[in-house]
C-alpha cells in the first residue's frame, strides 16, 4: 500500500449510541505529552503534524483525557484540529488524578467530574462532548453517584454519549441502570484478553469496544512464532497484524493505537487495509 493510499476507511465504520458515526481504526493520544504522559509534548510541531495526518488519512475518531499531561492532550487536539471537521469525534474522560509521571489515582466525587468536564469542554472548544468516559471507577463512591453524574451532564447537553473504562460486565450492567452506556474501553489485545467476556457482553448489546494498548504482541512477534510469518506474507508487521485481528475479532472494536511519530501513524493506519484469511484469523485467534 503506497503512502497516497494509506487510509482508515477500509476498517469499516460504527455508530457510537447508534446516532454517531466513527471511522473503526481511530487515534489515541496518550503518547503525546512527555514521558510518563507528563508535561507538554517533546515537540509542539510533530504532535500538530501527527494529528493533522490523522484527519488527512480519513481517521475520525480521536480518544483522549484531561489526564494526559493532564491538560495537554486535549490542548494539542484543539491547537491542531479546531475548528473541528463534521465527521471529527473526539472522546475524552474523567476520574483519574495525577500527581507526578506515571502516577494515576482515581477520584469519582461527583462535583469533581462535572468540573473536569467543564474543563475539558472550555479546553476542546466545545459545547458538546461528543463521548465523555468515566476513567476509572473510585470504590470511594458509589457507582451509581459517578455515573449519575454524567447522566446529568448528558440531561444538560453538555454530554453526548457516556463511556466506561476498565470494568467488569457486572459493573456496566449497574451503570446500565443508571445511564446509557455507549463504549467501554478496556486493556485489550492480541497477547492479552482478560476482557474477552466484556468484549462478547458489549458485541450482544452492540456497545463500542475501545481496546486500549492495542498494540501489544509479547512474545507471539518472536521471529519463529506465527504471528511473525503472518506478518511476512503480508508484507507487514506484526503491530499492523495485531491491529488488522482486533478490527476482525468484531464489528464493535474501536483500535486506538497512539503515537507521536507521522511515520508510525501511516504505519498503524495501513493495517486497516489488510485482509487475514480465515486461516490466519484462526491461527491469530489461538495464539491467545
Amino acid at each position: 500500500m503506497t503512502e497516497t493510499q494509506i487510509s482508515a476507511s477500509p476498517s469499516g465504520t460504527f455508530e457510537i449510541g447508534g446516532d454517531l458515526p466513527v471511522v473503526r481504526l481511530g487515534y489515541g493520544t496518550m503518547q503525546l505529552p512527555g514521558e510518563g504522559v507528563w508535561g507538554p509534548a517533546k515537540d509542539h510541531a510533530t504532535a500538530m503534524a501527527v494529528l493533522r495526518r490523522s484527519v488527512e488519512l480519513g481517521i475520525t475518531f480521536f480518544d483522549t483525557a484531561d489526564s494526559y499531561g493532564p491538560e495537554t492532550a486535549e490542548q494539542l487536539l484543539r491547537d491542531a484540529l479546531h475548528p473541528y471537521a463534521d465527521d471529527v469525534v473526539i472522546a475524552t474522560k474523567a476520574g483519574l488524578t495525577r500527581q507526578g509521571p506515571h502516577i494515576w489515582t482515581p477520584v469519582g466525587y461527583p462535583p469533581y467530574l462535572r468540573q473536569q468536564c467543564e474543563l475539558s469542554l472550555r479546553r476542546l472548544g466545545v459545547e458538546t462532548i461528543d463521548l465523555f468516559q468515566l476513567h476509572r471507577i473510585d470504590k470511594a463512591y458509589p457507582l451509581e453517584d459517578q455515573v449519575g453524574e454524567f447522566k446529568a451532564l448528558q440531561d444538560e447537553g453538555k454530554v453526548r454519549h457516556i463511556g466506561l473504562s476498565e470494568v467488569s460486565v457486572e459493573q456496566i450492567k449497574a451503570a446500565r441502570e443508571v445511564a446509557e452506556i455507549t463504549t467501554v474501553q478496556n486493556l485489550y489485545n492480541l497477547a492479552n484478553r482478560s476482557s474477552e467476556d466484556v468484549l462478547e457482553y458489549c458485541e450482544a448489546e452492540g456497545i463500542g469496544f475501545i481496546p486500549w494498548f492495542p498494540l501489544a504482541t509479547g512474545e507471539l512477534s518472536k521471529e519463529d512464532g506465527p504471528l511473525a510469518q503472518a506478518a511476512l506474507d503480508h508484507g507487514a508487521t506484526p503491530s499492523q497484524l495485531a491491529l488488522a485481528w482486533l478490527l476482525r475479532r468484531s464489528p464493535v472494536m474501536l483500535p486506538i493505537p497512539g503515537t507521536s511519530s507521522v511515520d508510525h501513524l501511516e504505519s498503524n493506519t495501513a493495517s486497516a487495509g489488510i485482509e487475514l484469511t480465515d486461516e490466519e484469523f484462526e491461527a491469530l485467534s489461538a495464539l491467545g
